[in-house]
């Protein structure tokens, strides 16, 4: 694992700080006057972290609009490893605490995921952690089960990598599943629970993969298959 330098720590600090500072100031400019009685501390601290994610989120957004991140090898010392690894530190120091609760409920969850850069379909939701949002495309119709992990980024030793997972529609994604970096699943295909999907691994439409790691444990089945006439014949 590479070391993170100063300079992308101070970076990230800057954004945290701004988001605490614009977070905290709308909550008093918005509540502050407010006869909120006893509960008057309540009230404004949490305000002020609601805010204060907001602000992040959308810090965050500007950063990837500047500095998005690049697929492939990360060299050392590179923007695209600055990039990264600042992206790592608001994942690790900010957004962890959403992104690995089972407090929130699964739809507030997708909303976060797409706050957070992630392309999802409509009616996909993900009861498992997305851990490289602008890195996972995933089609409509689509469900990732319940602590599976998704991480389009990969740490070998001092390699450092990233990856996009895509995912179609119509695919199930068992619970506890594991979809590593440069994965590729076709629509309507399922991943059984438990399963590890290695890098770089193709699953094509229809298929059942399952196992650790993750191998074909059905093939597709064509939807047009011709059947016996079963009639009586003359």
């Amino acid at each position: 694992m590479r070391k993170i330098s100063l300079g992308q720590i101070l970076f990230f600090q800057i954004a945290l700080f701004s988001a605490i500072g614009l977070g905290g100031f709308s909550a008093w400019l918005l509540l502050g006057g407010l006869p909120l009685g006893d509960f008057r501390g309540v009230v404004l601290s949490i305000s002020g972290i609601i805010f204060i994610y907001l602000y992040a989120f959308l810090i965050y957004r500007i950063f990837l609009r500047f500095m998005p991140l690049k697929e492939g090898y990360l060299a050392e010392g590179s923007r695209e490893e600055f990039t990264a690894q600042v992206n790592i530190l608001f994942y690790l120091l900010i957004f962890n605490s959403l992104i690995r609760t089972h407090f929130l409920p699964v739809p507030l969850m997708r909303l976060i995921y797409l706050a957070l850069g992630a392309k999802l379909g409509d009616n996909t939701y993900s009861a498992g952690t997305i851990l490289d949002p602008p890195l996972t495309f995933v089609g409509s119709n689509t469900i990732i089960g319940h602590d599976a992990a998704l991480f389009s980024h990969a740490i070998e030793g001092s390699r450092f990598s990233l990856n996009a997972i895509r995912i179609g529609n119509n695919v199930t994604i068992g619970a506890t599943a594991v979809i590593m970096s440069d994965v590729i699943i076709g629509d309507g295909a399922i991943v059984s629970a438990g399963a590890v999907v290695s890098k770089g691994t193709r699953i094509a439409a229809g298929e059942v993969w399952g196992g650790m790691p993750a191998r074909l444990l059905k093939a597709a089945v064509a939807e047009n298959v011709k059947t016996e006439d079963l009639g009586a014949k003359d």
